[in-house]
């Protein structure tokens, strides 16, 4: 994992990226990525490997400590940019496609959101789900299948914020070359501190 900070230094050696591309200092890319056109990483995101960006037109926004999980495709639609909001987790090989995803929202192992979906914030896309075109979910969502249906309401933040949490402390372990930060005790405790504290915030 490099970050931003080491881009801008011109330390991106193997990384494709485009000169278009945007990263936060704080943001941290595997370098295996290729990221390609308009596309802006803000604070806390992380890139995992094999993960392919290509906005040949419009714009890609991901938002703070959202993590692009392993070979995740992200990709422009015909008619609008791909935005993805804060503290997100869009899990392994999963394609987003030309939509809008709102804060705290989990994207299961190989589901699809297609052209023009919006989904509302805290909810969760399960597992090899597919939103087809245009689909629109409602914030607190529970979405599976295909074509993806809601199938239940209930506010997914603190589990989805968790998980955004995690993600982003592994990029900022790997980066430091700790690929076993979550066997530790001391990231026990740290879990146990981020616990409470979306808790204290959601009171």
């Amino acid at each position: 994992m490099i970050s931003g900070a080491d881009i801008a230094a011109g330390r991106a050696g193997g990384l494709r990226i485009g000169p278009e591309v945007v990263v936060d200092p704080a943001a941290r890319i595997d370098r295996s990525a290729a990221i390609f056109g308009k596309v802006t990483l803000k604070a806390g995101v992380s890139v995992w490997m094999n993960v392919v960006f290509r906005a040949e037109m419009f714009e890609v926004v991901i938002g703070e400590n959202t993590n692009i999980q392993d070979f995740v495709m992200v990709h422009v639609g015909n008619n609008a940019g791909t935005h993805v909001g804060r503290n997100c987790s869009i899990t392994h090989h999963v394609t987003i496609h030309g939509c809008r995803i709102g804060d705290n929202v989990l994207v299961g192992i190989g589901a699809t959101i297609m052209d023009d979906c919006v989904i509302g914030e805290n909810s969760i896309i399960a597992p090899q789900s597919c939103l087809k075109e245009g689909t629109v979910i409602p914030p607190n969502s529970i979405v599976v299948g295909t074509p993806g249906k809601v199938v239940r309401t209930r506010d997914n933040a603190a589990a989805n914020r968790l998980n955004a949490f995690l993600y982003r402390r592994n990029a900022e372990a790997y980066a430091d070359g700790d690929d076993r930060l979550w066997s530790r005790d001391s990231f026990h405790a740290e879990m146990a501190a981020e616990i409470a504290r979306i808790a204290r915030e959601a009171d």
